[in-house]
C-alpha cells in the first residue's frame, strides 16, 4: 500500500533546517589544500533532511522516506561559522514521489538552489531487502 495520492500533500507545505558550518563539513576536511568552504555534498544532504522534515508528517507510521533524484547548483561559497538554513518546499505529488524545491542561504546570500525528488519507503520492507541485498 502507497501512502500517497496527488491530494495527501498539499502542494506547498515547506520545512527547513540549518547548520553551522564547522570545518568538518569544509572541502578542505577532506582534500587538504582546497577552501575551507561549506561542501556541495553537504548542502544538498542538509536540503534534503529539510525535504524529508516537510514529508514526514504525511506517512504512516512505519514508514519514511528517501531520496531519488537532486539537481541542485551551488551558488556560493560559505566559510566555517556561519549559519546555513535549507528550505524544501512540495511542488508535485504522484503515487510514487514528491518533487521539492529546495533552497540554501547563509544569512548573507542564496549559496543554492534546485529540485529533488523523495520516494516514501516502508521501513521493515526496505530494510529487509537492503538486509537481503548485503547477505549477497
Amino acid at each position: 500500500m502507497r501512502p500517497l495520492s496527488p491530494a495527501s500533500i498539499p502542494l506547498g507545505t515547506t520545512a527547513t533546517t540549518s547548520v553551522v558550518v564547522t570545518r568538518d563539513l569544509t572541502v578542505a576536511h577532506y582534500h587538504p589544500g582546497q577552501p575551507e568552504a561549506y561542501g556541495t555534498p553537504m548542502m544538498i544532504y542538509l536540503m534534503e533532511v529539510a525535504a524529508g522534515k516537510a514529508l514526514e508528517p504525511y506517512l504512516p507510521d512505519g514508514w519514511g522516506s528517501v531520496g531519488v533524484a537532486v539537481s541542485v547548483r551551488h551558488l556560493a561559497a560559505t566559510p566555517v561559522g556561519r549559519t546555513v538554513t535549507a528550505t524544501a518546499t512540495v511542488t508535485a505529488v504522484d503515487e510514487k514521489t514528491v518533487t521539492f524545491e529546495v533552497t540554501a542561504h547563509d544569512g548573507i546570500e542564496p549559496i543554492g538552489r534546485g529540485t529533488h525528488v523523495r520516494a516514501p519507503i516502508e521501513l521493515v520492507r526496505f530494510n529487509a531487502r537492503l538486509e537481503a541485498k548485503g547477505r549477497g
